[in-house]
């Protein structure tokens, strides 16, 4: 079935998480112009400033590295189209637990676990193997466990390439994934958008 144009401009369904918080909170300029590409411009600009910039200031605190480049688009995901399997809490924890495990796999089969980020040390043939055998293994098992996220494809290389390679980093990195899993359900559901709690819905609205 296709979309609305009128209604979801852009794809998606941000227009409905828009309107949905403009009913909340009783902002008439939301809900009179939620479906206006411009709104939908503010609101992902000022959503993924607030979403990424909280990550980021926990990581400053912390000094724990709970920011990293897949967390964007994931973020993306959660928002634009929430109501995907790709977006649901299952997809989205699994899928980067996959590319964390399949990265630093494919890390210890190279002998890369101590050898330093790639974009320092520079590229070696072991390198390429153990970018292409992460990102090969994520790529796979989402597919064959059904828990398909295309960012996660991000996180295996940032952990093959040796941007992060160690046991509490990795765990800190799929913490920054939970809290952003959580920022999401909590948003859409103040949207009164049914975001799943765990699996996707089998027939997204």
């Amino acid at each position: 079935m296709g979309e609305d144009p009128a209604r979801y401009p852009i794809g998606g369904r941000m227009s409905d998480v828009v309107l949905g918080l403009g009913r909340r909170f009783r902002l008439k300029p939301l809900t009179e112009r939620y479906n206006s590409v411009a709104i939908l411009g503010l609101f992902a600009f000022v959503n993924g400033l607030i979403s990424i910039g909280l990550m980021s200031l926990v990581a400053l605190l912390t000094s724990q590295p709970f920011i990293f480049p897949s967390l964007g688009p994931t973020a993306f995901l959660l928002f634009y189209t929430p109501l995907q399997p790709t977006a649901s809490p299952r997809n989205t924890l699994c899928g980067h637990l996959i590319g964390v495990v399949a990265g630093y796999l494919s890390l210890v089969i190279f002998g890369l676990v101590d050898a330093g980020p790639a974009l320092v040390v520079g590229v070696s043939w072991a390198r390429v193997g153990a970018a292409a055998l992460s990102l090969g293994l994520t790529a796979g098992l989402m597919v064959w466990l059904r828990v398909p996220h295309p960012p996660a494809g991000a996180t295996t290389l940032i952990v093959s390439l040796g941007l992060i390679t160690t046991i509490p980093q990795l765990v800190v990195l799929m913490l920054g994934v939970l809290l952003l899993v959580i920022q999401g359900f909590v948003i859409n559901r103040l949207a009164g958008v049914p975001y799943p709690v765990w699996a996707p819905r089998l027939s997204p609205a």
